[in-house]
């Protein structure tokens, strides 16, 4: 297989691992208020509103150490690991309790600024300048069917039901443990890629990525990727984007 046939390879990975996580993750966030109200009798007293906040939130302030966690574990591990963490959060629901959703909330914000920070170095390092829009494209094409696969499972998993009983509540979610675990383990086949920058681009990267191994050489590329990191969310551009950004929330 050629190198430019790899990095595609990688990014349709990289799209059809995040179809099965967000296939789970966003069935799970537009059932979880429906669900949610048929527990209300139970000593579950969680809000699905609630929670969409925590996470956001979370995931928000998150946001300014991710990249130095991304340098410190790498791109692969750090998708992994987050993966796991949104699986948790969805395997909550199989068994309810307050504590344990409102806490899977904070680490699943976490978790997913780990998440898409690793995922935007993930389509760097296997993209160039001509090849970063197809596979954009391809990438968020992915992405974006979770929605058509989600809901479809659930229109015919419930057939319209409001009142959800706890056995189609377990059966239900456990489907999206498992849907979410699988999208985690493709993680794993995605292939390194070989560096081929320019010698001028090699030192920029390795400031943040390195080769060490050491706790010093660790701590040095977390605390470049935060300064970058910090620097980048004062520059004109990002700022002006900022502001049309904050209107995704509404």
């Amino acid at each position: 297989m050629s190198p430019a046939s790899k990095k595609l390879f990688n990014i349709i990975l990289l799209g059809v691992s995040f179809m099965f996580i967000f296939t789970a993750f966003q069935t799970c966030g537009n059932i979880a208020q429906t669900v949610i109200t048929n527990l209300n009798s139970t000593d579950f007293h969680g809000s699905g509103y609630t929670s969409m906040s925590i996470i956001y939130g979370v995931f928000s302030a998150s946001n300014l150490i991710s990249p130095s966690v991304v340098a410190i574990v790498g791109p692969q591990l750090s998708m992994v690991v987050s993966g796991v963490f949104y699986s948790l959060y969805i395997a909550v629901f199989i068994q309810p309790a307050t504590w344990a959703f409102y806490t899977a909330s904070v680490f699943i914000g976490i978790a997913a600024a780990v998440l898409w920070t690793a995922q935007g170095n993930c389509l760097t390092v296997n993209s160039d300048e001509k090849t970063i829009g197809r596979n954009s494209g391809v990438f968020w094409a992915l992405l974006q069917s979770s929605l058509f696969f989600g809901n479809l499972y659930i229109y015919f998993a419930w057939q319209g039901k409001t009142h959800i009983s706890e056995s189609d509540r377990r059966t239900v979610f456990i489907a999206l443990t498992v849907i979410s675990l699988v999208g985690t383990v493709l993680f794993f086949l995605i292939r390194k890629q070989e560096d081929t920058k320019t010698p001028g681009e090699e030192d920029s990267a390795n400031e943040i990525l390195g080769d060490g191994s050491s706790a010093q050489a660790k701590m040095t590329r977390a605390v470049a990727a935060f300064k970058k990191s910090i620097k980048l969310s004062f520059t004109k551009e990002i700022l002006l984007l900022s502001v049309t950004t904050a209107y995704t929330g509404m």
